[in-house]
């Protein structure tokens, strides 16, 4: 009798000791989704860092799922969402924070905060540089915890400047002068290029050069105010176009980043404006000749807006998918970690620990272009972001388009045709809001 009872005691540890290691072992899985193309580089390295997190530890599987653009992936997670499988963390470009907020579709991070006994509006304004805490929040609440980010900067051509006796431009006078010196119509040799694309190059690049002449580009304290027809904004476009059809150093049409980058390395523009994000990718293939990066030249004043973006979480999620989130972005926004993807990237980061490490130091010493983006940190502004955002933005790259393709499109229809679409699209929130009859 005792044999048997044995044998059944014995069999029951086995199960009770398997049943608990498989608890033990079970993971909670979250949705990871980010802005790259699946076969990128970034995507490569991306995928190597969720491994590297996935086997440091034994509470959560992160799969990354690849959404392309940023506007796509803004569009994936709220597609997500409403099919009930809300994305746990997403990495959303910085200026959709509020939009997603106005709409309720992302959860104040305190929802996972909580999970470290801490509050994330703290966290947010004591680790990270200042220009970035206005894209994290809405109306006080913080929504977002910035992980890599970026301000336009000018790339340009060294051994060009060299050659033709150039330092780097500091105005947008000093600017024209450079390109005028460097464009050569018998070589095909460009003196500037800038992205002009709706896909939020353009108009990112446009609102750095509204800042520059004096002016703001929509209302950084309410969403529901764009200043696209202002004597500022005018005066920008006005200088793009000028750069094309009047001073001719730049090729007429929209241009893509794309376009700009294989010109600039083939020796065939001496500048370039673009995302301090690309530095990366810019020192990698800029070969056959020295690669030069300066602040964004003034005209009224120094000015930039911040880019790049931030980790949001989707509503719907389960207490249990908001500790493992939590997990999660607390090691990607690491000094060491958020440290290595900048040096990876270009971007830079948004924690200051992260240029408190060894390696960043030796970086930033092998490398001093990397600096640039901190320095211009001093003069950065937040992003544009209103409710539509995209919709909004759209409203004047689509006439910014217009503008370089056609020198018959004056910059003052062009403002005031974009001021009208962008009203139109925010009508509903500002009348249901300042216009809304006080009761």
């Amino acid at each position: 009798m005792l044999k048997p009872l044995k044998q059944k005691l014995q069999a029951l540890t086995v199960s009770v000791v398997l049943a608990f290691s498989g608890t033990a072992l079970a993971k909670e899985q979250i949705d990871f989704m980010f802005p790259a193309p699946v076969d990128g580089q970034l995507t490569k390295e991306m995928t190597r860092v969720i491994k590297v997190f996935n086997d440091s530890q034994q509470d959560v599987e992160v799969r990354g799922i690849f959404t392309g653009n940023y506007d796509t992936t803004k569009i994936k997670a709220e597609s997500a969402q409403k099919a009930g499988q809300p994305p746990a963390l997403v990495i959303m470009s910085a200026n959709f924070t509020t939009d997603l907020a106005l709409k309720d579709e992302i959860l104040p991070m305190d929802e996972l905060f909580k999970f470290g006994n801490q509050k994330a509006g703290p966290f947010l304004l004591n680790e990270f540089f200042p220009a970035m805490h206005k894209n994290a929040q809405v109306m006080g609440v913080t929504y977002a915890i910035p992980f890599h980010n970026s301000t336009p900067i000018l790339y340009y051509n060294k051994t060009l400047f060299d050659q033709a006796g150039l330092k780097e431009p500091q105005t947008w006078t000093e600017l024209l002068a450079a390109a005028k010196k460097l464009t050569d119509e018998s070589k095909g040799q460009w003196g500037i290029m800038l992205p002009s694309t709706n896909d939020d190059y353009g108009g990112w690049i446009f609102s750095s050069l509204v800042r520059a002449n004096g002016g703001k580009y929509f209302n950084e304290d309410y969403p529901g105010e764009v200043y696209y027809d202002a004597p500022s904004t005018i005066g920008a476009l006005r200088f793009w176009q000028d750069l094309i059809y009047k001073d001719k150093v730049m090729p007429s049409g929209v241009l893509n980043s794309k376009q700009i980058s294989a010109a600039f390395f083939s020796g065939k523009v001496g500048m370039a404006m673009l995302s301090t994000g690309a530095l990366g990718f810019m020192r990698e293939n800029a070969k056959d000749f020295e690669l030069g990066v300066a602040m964004m030249p003034a005209k009224e004043q120094r000015a930039v807006p911040i880019g790049g973006a931030s980790l949001v979480s989707f509503k719907g999620i389960s207490d249990a998918q908001k500790k493992a989130a939590y997990q999660f972005l607390t090691w990607l926004i690491s000094p060491q970690v958020n440290g290595e993807w900048s040096r990876f990237t270009g971007y830079f980061s948004p924690r200051k620990a992260s240029y408190d490490t060894p390696e960043m130091k030796a970086y930033l010493q092998k490398d001093p272009r990397a600096a640039i983006a901190l320095e211009q940190l001093k003069y950065a502004h937040p992003w544009y972001s209103t409710y539509e955002t995209v919709a909004v933005r759209k409203a004047m790259e689509n006439q910014l388009a217009a503008v370089v393709n056609d020198q018959k499109v004056t910059p003052e229809a062009a403002a005031k045709a974009a001021q009208q679409e962008a009203d139109t699209l925010m009508k509903p929130y500002v009348e249901k809001t300042t216009l809304a009859e006080v009761k």
